[in-house]
């Protein structure tokens, strides 16, 4: 499946609109992987702990995306948009969040 955050997919043609599709990923990170993260404020540098998290919440919400398109007859996702929030009283948890227009190209 194509997914692209254009409106349009060069060379194709949209041929159906089939409705806006979701993903939402809620990931928590762990006490361990907080404090590692921890040690790389306090020392400098990349937090590698945290951006493999991001990694992953953010393919998992492309993927669940790209699911539920398919399983309204869509072979592409146009106009993708990701969005990124934290959430809990302690920002203990992070939310990943990708939408799009599901369509039919030919």
């Amino acid at each position: 499946m194509i997914s692209t955050t254009t409106p349009s997919i060069e060379g194709k043609q949209i041929t159906e609109y089939k409705g806006i599709v979701f993903g939402e990923v809620v990931a928590g990170v762990n006490v361990i992987k907080d404090f590692k993260a921890g040690l790389s404020n306090i020392f400098g540098g990349r937090s590698t702990t945290y951006e493999d998290e991001l990694i992953q919440a953010r393919q998992q919400a492309i993927a669940e995306m790209e699911e539920r398109a398919a399983q309204l007859g869509a072979n592409a996702v146009v106009g993708v948009d990701i969005d990124y929030e934290v959430l809990g009283s302690d920002n203990g948890m992070l939310m990943v969040t990708a939408s799009g227009t599901a369509v039919n190209i030919q």
